[in-house]
């Protein structure tokens, strides 16, 4: 396989991956990362909805406020150390609280990415940088 071909599997892996989460999030789901500029790559990256940072508050009443909603909840912490810390306990918390957070989507995106970046905010960077090495086109993709 050729590097081009491993980066255009990637990129589809990786698309594939933001398409999901992008749905989720339309049908109401939060979606938990750690600062503003990763809400910002997200939105990037054509993903709206609700986002909340995990980081302003005490993780327990942060996670109890957020379980009260009664909705779907996705962790997107960073896939450092901290990142990976802080999705455990939250994971934990919300456990706790009767709510099963989605965390296949982080962990599948920490996979594909974790030699390349560790932060969602580089999501939006990298994904374009695949794009341009493989010729695919963000536009042609997302119809704009």
């Amino acid at each position: 396989m050729t590097d081009i071909e491993i980066y255009r599997k990637r990129l589809e892996r990786i698309e594939e991956l933001i398409a999901e989460l992008s749905e989720h999030s339309k049908r109401g789901a939060v979606i938990i990362v750690e600062g503003k500029r990763d809400i910002i790559s997200m939105k990037r990256l054509g993903i709206e909805g609700s986002f909340e940072l995990a980081t302003h508050q005490s993780l327990f009443n942060f996670s109890e406020r957020i379980a009260k909603l009664g909705c779907e909840v996705i962790i997107l912490t960073d896939w450092d150390r901290r990142g990976d810390l802080l999705a455990v306990k939250l994971s934990e918390y919300f456990d706790n609280f009767g709510v099963k957070p989605e965390l296949q989507i982080r962990n599948k995106l920490k996979l594909l990415t974790q030699k390349e970046i560790k932060d969602v905010e580089s999501l939006y960077t990298y994904i374009s940088k695949l794009r341009s090495k493989t010729g695919s086109s963000f536009d042609q993709e997302y119809g704009i």
